[in-house]
């Protein structure tokens, strides 16, 4: 039986470096820092990565071996909220994160992962509400470093 891979080290991003391998994750995987995954190839690999990395689309991994890998966010379920009126995109984003949903914010949209239930609510907000699917980029927080994937104390 052939051992496991090890994947233990996070080079960031580098979208210039060759890579011959992905691993293709959605969201609540990319927030796992150990863990048993399967590369695209099918290969599977183990993640030891440091305590309280999260992974985003781009970013660079190293196994044990030198394999460098490409991390993909995968496509998942979304609900995108539409706003004309920067105020009630504000008032949106607020009532999701007052509920502590990860949220992607661009301009005159908030996307996070469907439910129906923040669906309504939302709409209740006089927001346009649909359903798409596509990576999944939250914004990672205030307590979050801008170079690193930790905390900030």
């Amino acid at each position: 039986m052939k051992a496991m891979l090890r994947i233990t080290k996070y080079l960031g991003r580098n979208e210039k470096m060759d890579t011959r391998a992905s691993l293709t994750l959605p969201f609540a995987l990319r927030e796992k820092s150990r863990q048993r995954a399967e590369l695209d190839s099918g290969e599977d690999v183990g993640l030891f990565l440091p305590r309280g990395t999260v992974l985003h689309d781009g970013d660079l991994l190293v196994a044990e071996n030198g394999l460098i890998i490409r991390v993909r966010a995968a496509h998942e379920v979304l609900s995108t909220a539409f706003a004309r009126d920067w105020m009630l995109l504000a008032k949106a984003c607020y009532h999701l994160g007052n509920r502590h949903v990860p949220v992607q914010i661009a301009e005159g949209r908030v996307s996070y992962l469907h439910d129906h239930v923040l669906d309504e609510m939302i709409r209740g907000l006089e927001l346009d509400v649909t359903i798409e699917t596509g990576p999944f980029e939250p914004e990672s927080g205030a307590y979050h470093s801008h170079g690193q994937h930790g905390h900030v104390h």
